[in-house]
């Protein structure tokens, strides 16, 4: 009488294959964004000399955020607004806007996202406007550059910026606050997906900034544009719902905001971690710790302690 043979036991996968399974069923990063840069890098060359503009810098924006990139001089956000304006190309990395690759564009994509896809408002208010166009001739000329117009569109951007007086006026016959307001106007035109503003309010005194920003909310509130504005403008956290902070090549800091229970409007900073593990400590916590070169860490139940190197256990 022959004896059954067990059944036998199904090969269990390698670690290999189910690492392969782990990332197919991960959502790719960024992959719902509006925005996106992942691990971006720009280096110039200038008589020999290479710059690192972006040093791997990763920036998600969703659609409709209105967000401000700040930092100090040559941290790098200049860079990365011509960077999203298609003004200029990455060196590496991926950037990508309202689903266009940035990285593969032509000459002539280049031209036609810059003329459909974004719209830009530079802080010098003589480079958003033709001197002897007026303002509604201003914000019809994009229009009809892209080989269209809508009658009447003009007229109603600048009625929503609060410049619809100024339609028939020059340039030169309006103030620099309302010159920007018509510039942000000319740069809705083409109903864009993404507006950039280059220092908008930089020539202006803090009351005419103010209505600068009003009118960039309202474009991002009632057209839904997606905003992005970089600026050194100390009032500006309690204009947009998101600040990012860029150091040295990299986002460093978020600032989100948020509405309390008793209606006030809470703002909370956030250091940013990127896709490799890497976490820029602010510059004023580093120099009150004297924190340099290497830091010790330590896993706690809820949180990582950081402390400079030889500082004891508590």
């Amino acid at each position: 009488m022959s004896r059954t043979s067990e059944p036998a036991l199904p090969e269990l996968p390698a670690l290999s294959e189910l690492e392969a399974r782990a990332v197919r069923h991960r959502p790719a990063f960024g992959e719902n964004a509006h925005v996106l840069c992942d691990n971006l890098v720009r280096i110039y060359k200038s008589e020999g000399v290479e710059v690192v503009a972006l040093q791997g810098l990763d920036l998600l924006i969703d659609a409709g955020e209105l967000v401000a990139i700040v930092g100090a001089s040559g941290s790098g956000k200049s860079t990365l607004l011509n960077v999203l304006s298609g003004l200029d190309v990455p060196t590496a990395g991926v950037a990508r806007v309202a689903g266009v690759d940035l990285l593969s564009m032509t000459a002539r994509d280049r031209l036609r996202y810059r003329r459909e896809v974004v719209g830009f408002v530079w802080q010098q208010t003589s480079r958003n406007l033709l001197p002897y166009l007026t303002a509604r001739e201003n914000a019809e000329l994009p229009m009809r550059l892209a080989g269209g117009r809508r009658r009447g569109r003009a007229d109603e951007l600048l009625e929503l910026m609060g410049v619809g007086y100024c339609a028939g006026r020059r340039p030169g016959e309006m103030s620099g606050g309302e010159q920007q307001r018509v510039a942000i106007a000319v740069a809705l035109a083409n109903s864009p997906k993404v507006v950039l503003a280059d220092e908008p309010t930089g020539e202006l005194d803090s009351e005419t900034a103010e209505e600068v920003f009003a009118a960039l909310r309202r474009a991002n509130r009632e057209l839904g544009v997606t905003a992005v504005i970089v600026t050194h403008d100390a009032l500006v956290s309690g204009q947009v719902d998101r600040t990012v902070g860029i150091r040295d090549g990299r986002t460093s800091s978020e600032t989100l905001h948020r509405a309390s229970s008793d209606g006030r409007i809470v703002a909370e900073e956030y250091a940013v971690l990127d896709r490799v593990g890497r976490l820029q400590l602010p510059r004023d916590f580093m120099n009150e710790l004297n924190m340099e070169r290497r830091v010790r860490l330590a896993l706690e139940r809820d949180h990582i302690g950081v402390w400079p190197e030889g500082a004891e256990d508590e």
